[in-house]
């Protein structure tokens, strides 16, 4: 029998999405961010997450065919989404995530948990050994077992950013042409690949 991802005390002590943003907004008001490492660098990363979060959360307008496919499940899912209010790529794909759960007619609920406060669990789903975030992981609601997992971002931008990680590309340029990719694609490419992990479900 498989094992359940977390327990259930773990799980009750998430964060809804609602919670995750309120908590980044206080930290926000007191010039912090989520995790230990603090400094106005991140600080600053996480103003330009919030405004990102906030427009796509305005923004984003689910395929046709991915509204199908969460109409098709016929059971009831956990979405385990890891991720830091730092993270630009968590601010670029988690309102699509939480979107989409939200399109579901309650058969996927979110629960957000912080990377470096639950780094047992981010360590068993590593990226070419890394803890790239954000990092999705579907669980069955009545096992808590994983069913599928995702992330921590589409193919298309995984690609680039290895690509231009190899070129040693000072930050500032590395951040500005990824995050140029994510405002081209409008979210499409993440809703593409949930759509087929929708559709392993069924």
């Amino acid at each position: 029998m498989a094992t359940p991802v977390l327990s259930a005390e773990r799980l009750a002590a998430s964060y809804s999405y609602a919670a995750y943003r309120q908590l980044i907004d206080v930290l926000q008001a007191d010039g912090k961010t989520t995790g230990p490492q603090q400094s106005e660098l991140l600080t600053n990363y996480t103003r330009l997450n919030v405004q990102r979060m906030s427009r796509l959360d305005k923004t984003v307008h689910l395929l046709p065919e991915l509204s199908e496919a969460l109409a098709a499940l016929t059971k009831p899912y956990i979405w385990l989404i890891i991720t830091e209010g730092w993270c630009g790529d968590a601010a670029q794909i988690v309102p699509v995530l939480e979107a989409t759960a939200q399109a579901s007619a309650g058969k996927i609920t979110t629960h957000y948990l912080l990377r470096d406060e639950n780094l047992d669990l981010m360590d068993q789903y590593l990226t070419n050994g890394g803890r790239s975030i954000p990092k999705l992981v579907v669980l069955d609601a009545a096992t808590l077992t994983e069913v599928g997992q995702w992330g921590p971002r589409p193919h298309t931008a995984q690609q680039m950013f290895l690509e231009l990680k190899s070129q040693n590309l000072p930050f500032e340029e590395f951040s500005t042409q990824l995050h140029g990719w994510y405002a081209k694609d409008k979210t499409q490419s993440t809703q593409a690949e949930l759509l087929t992990l929708l559709r392993s479900l069924q």
